[in-house]
Order: structure tokens, then C-alpha cells, then sequence
């Protein structure tokens, strides 16, 4: 027996669970588990996991959207390996995490390649066997530099891009290259506050008691995507602003590892500027 996630988005209306599942029942298909949500504007969202053989997945598919409103969204998962595209600037904890979990199994994702501004990490990426590429900034225009680390990016054919502390803000042009939900960011601060560069320094300036990390999704507008996963930790007034940092990593570095590991089992959904996490 093989296991797949659908996927479920349409207008909320009476009888949607007994709908999908009266046909997953119809396949023979078992339901191991499911979550679902209706949000307050009137839209439905389901994850179901299914148990089952697969033989006609398009004819199932098919048959889910037509007993649901016109404007569903209807997807079939497996739980094969995701592809991982992680760029990088200086900061090693975020993609040393990502390294390690991937290696060790920890995270159902294969790294296809590690990209930076800066080579300082690149010895790190190598010892995983991950290809490392060089994308300066330096001596190019923004525009220039963005448009070869696309290239990078886009040879790599990752499922996803993770900026796991590329401390350089993408351009709207950048961003519009890639679908909604194919970006994600690590930000170092409990979002929406300390919003932009030096956010440890902002919380020291301002004497917060509470420090934290954003993981979400990118768009045009800096740190205000989509929210997947947020933490924080206490601090006081014997934090200054690089102790905050320091302590600050790793909080970052376990918000990006749940945010990636719910992005890839399939249990976040983008709903406008917010998402439904299950």
C-alpha cells in the first residue's frame, strides 16, 4: 500500500468532507488521517492522507472536482524527497541545520545546491557533497547579480528556494520569477516587529523582554509574507545586541526547520496574506 496527501481548496459549503470522502471511499482508498478548516471569508481548506493503490489517480482526481464548488484546488501528493535550493551569506547555523537533518533523514527534503553572495560557506555545503556556487554581489549591478543567481537557481530545479539568512533583500522582479510559496525566509525577529536590517538591534534599542524568529513565505512587501512558523525566548536587561544575536540562532534555526518540515509534508496552505498550518 503507497500513501499520498490530498490536497483540498474550494468556496466552504455544506457537505464538502462527505463529498471527498464518499469517492476516496468509492477508490478503496483508506483514510489515515485528516485536518480541515473554514476560515471566516467563507474558504475551505483539507488535508487527507490516503492509504491505498494509486492505479488512477487522474480519474479519482477528476471525480473529486466535480462534486466540489468550480473554484477548487485539488492536488495529489506523495511523500517522495522535495528539492532544496538554500542560499546563503555568512551565518552557517541555518544551513548547517538544514544539512544535517537532511543528511542524517531528519528532514524529507535532498539539497541540490547551496548558493552565497560571499564563499565563506562553501567548504561547509562541500563537505556534504552539496555544490556550492559563488554568486557575488560585488562590482555588479543588483539587477546583474539577481539575474545569475537565478540561473543558478533555475538549473537546480529545486521544489523550493530557502533563504536561510541571504542577508540581501530580492528585488520585486526577483520574486515575481517564482510562483507564491516557492520562496522561504528565515527572518531573525518575532515578525511584524523589528521589521528590515538589524532587528537585534532594534530589540535592544527598544529593551523587549522577548526575542524571536519568523519563518514565511517571500513577496514583494520586505517580511510582511505569509507566515508559517514563529518562536521566541526571554531575555533581559543583561542582553545587548549581540548576545540577543547570539542567542537569537537558535531561535532561527528551529523556526526554519519546522517551517520547512510543515512545507514539506504538505500541511501549509497560503490564504491571501496568512496560511492555514495543520
Amino acid at each position: 500500500m503507497e500513501q499520498k496527501i490530498l490536497l483540498t481548496e474550494c468556496s466552504d459549503a455544506v457537505g464538502l468532507i462527505a463529498r471527498v470522502t464518499s469517492i476516496c471511499f468509492k477508490y478503496n482508498f483508506n483514510i489515515v488521517h485528516q485536518d480541515q478548516f473554514a476560515s471566516e471569508d467563507g474558504r475551505f481548506f483539507m488535508r487527507t492522507v490516503l492509504s491505498g493503490i494509486f492505479a488512477n489517480e487522474d480519474n479519482f482526481l477528476s471525480e473529486i472536482r466535480q462534486v466540489l464548488p468550480p473554484d477548487a484546488k485539488v492536488r495529489l501528493n506523495g511523500q517522495q524527497k522535495r528539492r532544496l535550493a538554500v542560499l546563503v551569506t555568512k551565518e552557517a547555523h541555518c544551513l548547517g541545520d538544514i544539512l544535517m537533518k537532511a543528511y542524517s533523514g531528519a528532514l524529507n527534503a535532498e539539497i541540490v545546491m547551496v548558493a552565497g553572495n560571499y564563499p565563506d560557506l562553501g567548504d561547509l555545503a562541500r563537505r556534504f557533497d552539496i555544490p556550492f556556487h559563488l554568486v557575488s554581489h560585488e562590482g555588479i549591478s543588483r539587477e546583474e547579480q539577481e539575474r545569475r543567481m537565478c540561473e543558478v537557481i533555475d538549473a537546480a530545479n529545486p521544489d523550493y528556494v530557502v533563504l536561510a539568512k541571504y542577508m540581501r533583500i530580492l528585488s520585486p522582479k526577483m520574486v515575481a520569477h517564482y510562483p507564491l510559496g516557492k520562496l522561504i525566509n528565515i527572518h531573525h525577529s518575532f515578525l511584524p516587529a523589528f521589521i528590515g536590517a538589524k532587528p537585534y538591534q532594534q530589540a535592544f534599542d527598544r529593551g523587549v523582554k522577548i526575542i524571536g524568529a519568523t519563518a514565511h513565505f517571500v513577496t514583494d512587501n520586505l517580511d510582511e509574507g505569509p507566515i508559517i512558523e514563529q518562536d521566541v525566548i526571554k531575555v533581559n536587561h543583561r542582553y545587548d545586541a549581540a548576545t540577543m544575536a547570539k542567542a537569537g540562532r537558535d531561535v532561527e534555526r528551529l523556526v526554519l526547520m519546522r517551517a520547512l518540515n510543515k512545507v514539506l509534508d504538505d500541511k501549509v496552505f497560503i490564504h491571501g496574506n496568512k496560511t492555514v498550518v495543520f
